[in-house]
């Protein structure tokens, strides 16, 4: 039979398929074959023994967190508690947007912001309107429901940042756990431990263990400047047809930024990027 895998807590994977559930084991032969099931995988499974025999090609694939086939990448930033990083933000974008999977952006706790703090936030939200990313607020709730339908999606961001709380909201009945921020390290504590596609909206929903840390896995240069979008629109323009907007001449990335048409701390986080 064919199914999707919805869950892997230790050797244990459960298997939706037909509405059914099935706990399975996978088969030695992928451990000699050096390929390990996740999240996400749609699979061939013996439904009698309780085996997963084959895995199918995978469409799209994250490593952190583990989870494959997934549509769209909801990025949970908080702007306070813990402190917005654009540093993180960008470096998700660029991340998901070389695997092909659509990154929508939800900005969390904007309620605790200082009246001036919420207008420099909101042209931050605003330019990232600007240059094509979805972007929401977490208490758009009802739109942020009708991402979902017929997609799988993942949610990923900053450890403490709202994800699981997010996801409570948009189902009670759900109950996920969540905890309150370590004030001496300014994040949040882990509170999803593994991941799990749920059945929301029409669609398939994964909460993830939170991260400290996320690398640029099998990128080179040229991918993370590709994948800073709004490049795209000026580069052509560029003296030079490989320019890298570092020290080139006449590169009309470095002018934009100038004119303020690119935001300063993105130019700024592709530069850290290119030094990781």
């Amino acid at each position: 039979m064919q199914g999707i895998i919805i869950k892997n807590i230790s050797n244990d994977y459960v298997v939706k398929s037909k509405d059914l559930l099935y706990t399975c084991k996978a088969r030695g032969k992928f451990r000699r074959e050096n390929i390990t099931p996740i999240v996400g995988d749609n699979c061939i499974f013996d439904e009698n023994k309780k085996y997963i025999t084959e895995i199918l090609p995978r469409r799209t694939e994250l490593v952190r967190p583990p989870i494959a086939n997934i549509d769209q990448a909801f990025i949970i930033t908080s702007v306070k508690e813990p402190e917005f990083s654009s540093n993180l933000l960008d470096k998700l974008l660029c991340i998901i947007e070389y695997n092909n999977i659509t990154p929508v952006i939800c900005f969390t706790k904007l309620d605790l912001l200082e009246p001036e703090e919420k207008e420099k936030t909101e042209k931050i939200i605003n330019y990232y309107k600007t240059i094509g990313y979805k972007v929401y607020k977490n208490t758009e709730i009802e739109e942020i429901k009708k991402q979902f339908k017929e997609r799988v999606t993942v949610f990923t961001g900053q450890s403490g940042a709202g994800k699981s709380t997010l996801l409570n909201k948009l189902n009670p009945e759900l109950n996920l756990k969540t905890n309150i921020i370590s004030q001496a390290l300014g994040r949040g504590k882990h509170t999803t431990r593994h991941v799990e596609l749920i059945e929301m909206f029409d669609g398939l929903i994964a909460d993830t263990p939170g991260f400290s840390s996320i690398s640029f896995i099998g990128m080179k240069n040229e991918d993370i400047r590709d994948n800073f979008i709004e490049f795209n629109e000026y580069r052509h323009l560029c003296e030079y047809k490989d320019c890298m907007h570092i020290s080139e001449e006449n590169c009309e990335i470095k002018k934009q930024v100038n004119q303020k048409n690119i935001l300063e701390t993105r130019y700024e986080n592709y530069i850290k990027f290119l030094k990781r």
